[in-house]
């Protein structure tokens, strides 16, 4: 069995224009492959999707709405993640760039749009705690749905190769999406509401490993290319690392409107724009697109997986939005909870990272223990530091040294080390 498709013409501008082409399937092996403009497009609308996620969060975080906060944010990035994921694999295997897909890829923008304006809603009923309304956020997913289908469809009746695991797809697709309606108009309280949803989602994430584990066994694997689609989880990460400055600009505004410039507004600018230069750096570690290539079964542990990375760099941006909140002055859980909003994200995100590697590269590298270790007691001494009245500033400075114990050991021994375990 091969997971290669009837070798076809790459997608390339042609003088048709961009009329309709038959979506036969992409070559796995294309040279070259990248992102192109229309992904590139189609990745700002999550911007606004991230950038109200973590406003939302960050406010009922400062004003001491923990749970809530939490909840909703996990439940965000679910949502978030999920969609930009669906569309995302799917054009790494049949982009074909003409008219339709173009049509279709702007319905599904529309429909991230519409997800996004319906988040402070579902903020704000976790928050009153008696039913959650997110029933613009399931609008947006129909919208995005309905494109999606038929594109599945297409892809079905163009590509008799792939047409059962397409079906698949579509089926798992609509089962879902049904699901969730029904869950959107029932009067049904959080608790149930949640565990409900959590068997959506069991569903949602099965259906994928379904179609491309079970249903294309004769098949083979839907098309998609390893380094394109490793790319374009990188430039996710890009945007999500945003938020992170973002917040920097948002703590550093707040340090000097309070004090002017001062040594702790100096601080705070180099510890957000250097914990975000270390988090970009220790994601690019890891040599994804390689690994993918040789091993195209590992690609569901290493794409599930991202969806914790990715929260977490999203969820770093809005815990500096605490600390803002903090060194105004407008904050319900103090200097502490300003400085565990930074570095809780920033733990789940090493952890989750090294996770990532470990399953991709099939191998543990007992330095990696010691890098994490390093980790986990700098930002345990951040805390303690700011509990024992060590200003937010400093204190921010220790949370920046967290990825940057593993950029130092990646960039001293660690390199080789991974030059060993690629080769083995």
């Amino acid at each position: 069995m091969t997971d290669e498709p009837v070798r076809g013409p790459a997608v390339a501008p042609s003088p048709r224009g961009h009329a309709v082409r038959v979506m036969s399937g992409r070559d796995p092996h294309e040279p070259a492959r990248v992102a192109t403009p229309l992904e590139l497009l189609f990745d700002l609308a999550f911007v606004v999707a991230f950038g109200i996620a973590g406003e939302q969060a960050a406010h009922l975080l400062a004003e001491g709405h923990v749970a809530s906060g939490v909840v909703g944010f996990a439940f965000s990035m679910f949502a978030i993640l999920w969609a930009w994921i669906n569309f995302s694999w799917f054009a790494s295997a049949f982009d074909t760039d003409d008219w339709v897909y173009r049509v279709m890829t702007m319905a599904q923008m529309v429909g991230v749009v519409v997800l996004a304006l319906g988040l402070p809603q579902m903020f704000a009923s976790l928050d009153d705690g008696e039913r959650v309304h997110n029933e613009v956020m399931v609008g947006g997913y129909v919208v995005m749905r309905l494109a999606m289908l038929v594109q599945w469809l297409r892809a079905a009746r163009q590509a008799p190769r792939y047409r059962r695991t397409c079906h698949a797809y579509a089926g798992a697709l609509v089962v879902a999406q049904v699901g969730w309606v029904v869950l959107a108009v029932a009067p049904v309280g959080v608790a149930a509401f949640f565990a409900a949803g959590s068997a959506l989602v069991v569903v949602e994430m099965v259906g994928p490993w379904v179609a491309e584990r079970r249903v294309a066994v004769d098949e083979g694997m839907t098309p998609w290319h390893a380094h394109h689609i490793a790319e374009r989880y990188g430039l996710l990460a890009i945007i999500t690392l945003g938020e992170g400055v973002i917040g920097t600009v948002a703590s550093l505004s707040a340090a000097v409107d309070g004090s002017g410039w001062t040594l702790d507004a100096a601080l705070v600018a180099v510890a957000g724009i250097g914990l975000t230069f270390g988090l970009w750096w220790t994601y690019y570690i890891t040599p994804s697109g390689e690994v993918l290539h040789r091993h195209r079964e590992r690609a569901f542990a290493w794409g599930y997986g991202h969806m914790a990375v990715l929260a977490a760099l999203a969820a770093v941006g809005a815990g500096l939005h605490v600390v803002a909140s903090a060194l105004d002055g407008h904050s319900a859980i103090g200097p502490v909870g300003g400085v565990l909003a930074v570095a809780v994200p920033v733990l789940v995100f090493v952890v989750a990272d090294y996770l990532l590697f470990w399953v991709l590269l099939r191998s543990f590298d007992p330095l990696h223990s010691w890098l994490v270790g390093g980790a986990v007691l700098t930002l345990a001494a951040a805390v303690v530091a700011v509990a024992l009245g060590a200003s937010t500033a400093w204190a921010l400075l220790l949370v920046m040294l967290a990825p940057a114990i593993t950029v130092v050991g990646y960039e001293t021994v660690g390199h080789r080390h991974l030059a060993q375990m690629l080769e083995r």
